[in-house]
């Protein structure tokens, strides 16, 4: 407004619109900015003034169209959102008979006149949050300087999400905390940051009012859609959106309630990273942890979690295909982009005991794993996951039937047969993991383990073809060596052309040619293995394959 006050002759108003209870209060609020009239029609003797005012015919809007047709000014209505609305109704009519006023609205949600155009504010930019935090730590506490904890310092206002208010209050806790106390309770913001000027209305004063002053102006079901926002890692896009925040036995139309929740300054929504020109939608931090509240209080929680569980199943399960093939680039990006409400259901399977889904997402991410080098995250999720049920390659074990289908080609729950299988194949990749706990795997304990690995499979069966099946090699190298790995090799090599498994075929010639090349005397074999897996990989548009 101060940029632009000298195209305006007659002036720049301010009509602050906050204390303003009464959507029909409006048009007086800005009369009394404007010096048009004295007094605001507010509280008990409303109803009567503006009676009044009808019966001598002196509407407010009627007086502001007339005060304001022949001048160029700018108004500026702050703090629209309680009486968008009225807001709206008023800032159209001004802009249709008034030609030279200007309308300037600050509001958590769009006017929606014709003509608008909007200008989000975003969050402010660390360098910008920490100067604000140094002038008002320095104001709470003479002598502060965000140099004397500088990390700690950039952690408040990033986890703040660079909101001016939550900064402010932050830093008036400075008159008896330091940074890093500040930033280590910030789990607890709501509580934490209470300590607002006395001068500010009593929705400006905590940081818990700021947002009830928003989550007040909600309908249920946008309240429904944002608590259920709360149980994404990291945002989604829309499909997500839609089938995680649809409660079953209602028909809201999530979309719309997202794009109203957008609109309100609730949700954060911006182009995707991924090439498919769609929008990824997200809470800020102090949003999310709120709607997480409330989302305990609702009830309502397991069965958000349990949405967001069986989605997120579904992305890794139906991509893991795809990443042995030529869409595997845009399926390594996807569940990149996805990866961390892929960690957060795999928390939930885990934390709910829920053993197949837990599977089910271990064994459809373990390919992605590889790929992308993650062992750790292999070691630790298998682990986890295993302890879910029974250890399969204890004594006494059981041969594995041939199992044509993948563990993974169908959802939860899973037939008896394809559950065993599951539960050797979680195990599969925890050997394929020990040299990263050598220790552990030393003891006669993990010598049974492995013993019981060579029991359970045989050469030639289809699961021992497919990835993690052909984990088993391990237990066969570490038991006969590298003359009982060749023979199992070679078995595996014969069972992949039989069964017409082309992907399967070229990971397991890339095994044995790694295989063989250690001896001087298999390096002829090596070579033409090498070769052929390099053309199959080619064949198939297997890029990870190709460079390995």
């Amino acid at each position: 407004a101060e940029a632009v006050a000298g195209d305006h002759p007659d002036g720049v108003w301010l009509a602050e619109l906050a204390p303003v209870e009464d959507p029909a209060d409006v048009p007086a609020a800005v009369l009394t900015a404007l010096g048009a009239r004295e007094t605001v029609l507010r509280g008990a003797g409303a109803e009567e003034m503006r009676a009044m005012t009808e019966r001598q015919g002196k509407d407010p809007v009627a007086r502001l169209v007339e005060h304001c047709d022949t001048r160029r000014m700018l108004i500026v209505l702050d703090n629209c959102e309680h009486v968008v609305e009225a807001a709206a109704r008023l800032a159209d009519e001004l802009l249709a008979r008034c030609p030279g006023v200007t309308v300037l609205a600050t509001s958590r949600e769009p006017l929606g006149v014709p003509g608008e155009l909007l200008r989000p504010v975003e969050p402010l930019p660390e360098p910008v949050a920490l100067r604000l935090f140094a002038e008002r730590g320095a104001a709470a506490r003479p002598g502060f300087t965000v140099e004397a904890d500088p990390a700690a310092a950039a952690e408040i206002c990033r986890r703040l999400d660079g909101l001016p208010l939550a900064i402010e209050l932050a830093a008036a806790r400075l008159r008896m905390l330091g940074p890093r106390q500040i930033a280590d309770r910030l789990d607890d913001r709501f509580r934490l940051l209470t300590s607002g000027a006395r001068t500010v209305l009593p929705r400006q004063q905590t940081l818990r009012a700021v947002v009830d002053w928003s989550w007040d102006l909600l309908d249920e079901a946008e309240r429904t859609v944002l608590r259920r926002l709360s149980v994404f890692a990291g945002g989604c896009d829309l499909t997500a959106a839609e089938e995680v925040c649809a409660v079953p036995g209602s028909t809201p139309d999530v979309a719309n309630l997202l794009g109203s929740l957008v609109d309100k300054s609730l949700v954060v929504a911006a182009p995707a990273p991924l090439a498919d020109g769609g929008m990824r939608y997200r809470l800020l931090e102090t949003v999310a942890e709120y709607a997480g509240e409330r989302l305990d209080e609702s009830g309502d929680r397991a069965a958000a979690e349990r949405a967001h569980l069986v989605h997120y199943r579904e992305v890794a399960r139906t991509t893991d295909p795809e990443l042995r093939g030529r869409g595997q680039l845009a399926a390594v990006e996807r569940l990149e982009a996805e990866y961390e409400n892929l960690r957060t259901a795999l928390r939930h399977a885990v934390a709910a005991r829920d053993e197949q889904e837990a599977l089910c997402l271990v064994l459809s991410l373990s390919w992605f794993w590889q790929i992308r080098g993650l062992r750790l995250e292999t070691r630790n999720w298998s682990r986890d996951v295993a302890a879910l049920g029974p250890d399969p390659f204890a004594p006494p074990v059981e041969p594995a039937p041939a199992l044509y289908e993948s563990c993974t080609e169908a959802p939860p729950p899973m037939r008896p047969e394809v559950l065993a299988e599951a539960r050797r194949e979680v195990h599969l990749l925890l050997v394929s993991c020990m040299e990263m706990d050598l220790v552990d795997w030393q003891s006669p304990e993990a010598a049974s383990k492995l013993e019981g690995v060579r029991r359970a499979y045989r050469p030639g069966l289809p699961q021992t073809c497919r990835t993690p099946g052909n984990l088993w090699f391990f237990a066969v190298l570490l038991g006969g060596g590298m003359e009982a790995l060749r023979v199992t090799l070679d078995e595996t090599v014969s069972a992949c052309r039989a069964f017409g498994y082309e992907w399967e075929l070229a990971a397991a010639l890339q095994t044995r040619a790694n295989i063989l090349a250690n001896r001087s005397d298999w390096a002829g074999d090596a070579l033409r293995d090498a070769d052929e897996a390099l053309r199959a990989f080619r064949r198939i548009g297997d890029v990870w394959g190709v460079a390995e």
